[in-house]
């Protein structure tokens, strides 16, 4: 095993230290200027639409709305990387790391916008829904299908299977500590409530989705506000060890500049996955007027995650006086700080926080893995098989030792994150194109509504009508 571990250290090095940091902030930057810097100058709009109801399709039924696309999403991306990743950043990278996590996040922003975009523009239909993502952009964008299987076959790996056990072995540990629960026993628990409901299809996925994400997100986030309000007047001596620890300032309280940024982005980008290739995949599902607004709902998912919620916890663990000299680290570390604040109770509160956020991720990885897998075929046996290593993954996740799982993340993420990335600089045109279509719509009053013809000289388009066929169907 210590060879095995040797081998994804040096790869992990050597992929975030001299290649993927410097991609991320290099085409955030070049796809926050390219659109004039759209996550935040729509940050009205994104509330404005989060509203709008899925249309109807052809055949009278109604499909997956632009709040449930999110929720599938947020269930992805709100899980461990919100209270354990910040955690492991902060113990790793100390304070500064947080700075470069709330960095990659504005920056990342942008890149979620045109990866969302994208997906909306080259999503294809799935019986009464839709499905798409970086796999399917790939294909019908830049006529790669080979590099659409490649990626196809790098998130199903890294996203059904071992990001799920990352999110299981956190299960486990919060609640062998709070409760003193056999971590096997949480692993099997955990295997059949995800059997439940990976069996139901995408429908299911989104409704349970759409109920537990913005309840936990807001009962976390109200915690942690009482947290911060507690301990109000530490707020400027923090932001101050904040911004000096991200340029290696203050040292004494742990983690060099190198340690800070490079674990500041890396569990920043497991938590926002801006950039990644994941949150395309729900993005396409949505049933909208324009593409562009899926791209604006994901965009604000970046924030919600990044700005709201690893910040909430990066505050609880930083308030926390022994947090530089604990030797815990991940989510135990949430626990004790959170402990400290407000008793011993806090401890089974992360527990059951923890649980729902990370199982909610369960089944949101699960999804992206489903349809990456119809996109190389469709083939109930090898669906069948998948479902079954997803479960399998859940209970061995459970049991196994920390750093193994959050190596192997590491890695798959930071293939999956260059795949996407030098696809999305591709067809960026693309997105910048569909959002000066919408900017103009809006400009004149209308409710925005894209045809395939939108943009001059568009191909491989399957769920949009041209503005002729549209006029034809009326």
């Amino acid at each position: 095993m210590n060879v095995f571990e040797s081998i994804i250290g040096f790869l992990n090095d050597m992929l975030w230290t001299y290649i993927l940091i410097a991609l991320l902030i290099i085409f955030g930057l070049y796809f926050s200027f390219k659109s004039k810097f759209v996550q935040f100058r729509y940050l009205g709009e994104m509330f404005r639409i989060l509203g709008d109801k899925a249309m109807v399709t052809p055949e009278g039924k109604r499909g997956i709305s632009s709040f449930q696309a999110f929720c599938i999403s947020a269930a992805s991306r709100v899980g461990t990387g919100n209270i354990a990743g910040v955690a492991t950043a902060i113990a790793a990278g100390g304070p500064g790391a947080v700075f470069w996590m709330w960095l990659i996040a504005f920056l990342g922003a942008a890149s979620s916008f045109v990866e969302s975009t994208l997906a909306q523009i080259y999503k294809v239909k799935d019986k009464d829904s839709f499905r798409g993502g970086p796999a399917y952009y790939m294909e019908k964008g830049l006529k790669k299908r080979w590099m659409g299987i490649v990626f196809a076959i790098i998130i199903t790996f890294c996203f059904g299977l071992v990001f799920n056990s990352v999110q299981s072995n956190t299960i486990s540990l919060a609640f062998n500590e709070a409760f003193g629960t056999s971590r096997l026993t949480m692993g099997l628990i955990l295997a059949v409530l995800t059997a439940i409901i990976i069996f139901g299809g995408v429908k299911r996925i989104a409704n349970v989705s759409q109920v537990i994400v913005p309840i936990m997100a807001v009962i976390y986030l109200i915690v942690a506000i009482i947290v911060v309000i507690m301990n109000f007047s530490e707020i400027p001596s923090l932001i101050t060890m904040i911004v000096k620890g991200a340029f290696g300032l203050d040292e004494v309280i742990g983690g060099t500049i190198g340690a800070a940024i490079m674990m500041g982005i890396k569990r920043g980008l497991f938590s926002n996955e801006a950039g990644m290739g994941s949150a395309p995949n729900a993005a396409a599902t949505a049933s909208v007027s324009h593409p562009v607004k899926q791209g604006l709902i994901q965009t604000l998912g970046v924030f919600v995650d990044t700005i709201l919620i690893c910040s909430a916890t990066a505050f609880i663990i930083l308030l926390y006086g022994d947090f530089a000299t604990s030797d815990l680290t991940g989510i135990q570390l949430t626990q004790a700080a959170m402990s400290a604040h407000i008793g011993s109770w806090a401890s089974i509160f992360v527990a059951v926080a923890i649980f729902l956020f990370a199982f909610t991720s369960v089944i949101g990885n699960y999804y992206y893995g489903e349809t990456n897998i119809e996109f190389i075929k469709k083939s109930r046996s090898a669906l069948l098989v998948y479902r079954l290593a997803v479960i399998g993954m859940v209970i061995f996740g459970a049991v196994v030792d920390l750093a193994v799982v959050w190596n192997l993340a590491d890695l798959f993420m930071g293939v999956m994150a260059l795949i996407n990335l030098v696809a999305i600089v591709m067809l960026g045109k693309i997105a910048f194109a569909a959002l000066k279509d919408y900017r103009g719509q809006r400009k004149e009053g209308k409710d925005p509504v894209f045809y395939a013809d939108s943009i001059p000289g568009l191909e491989g388009i399957e769920c949009w009508e041209t503005k002729e066929e549209a006029l034809k169907d009326k």
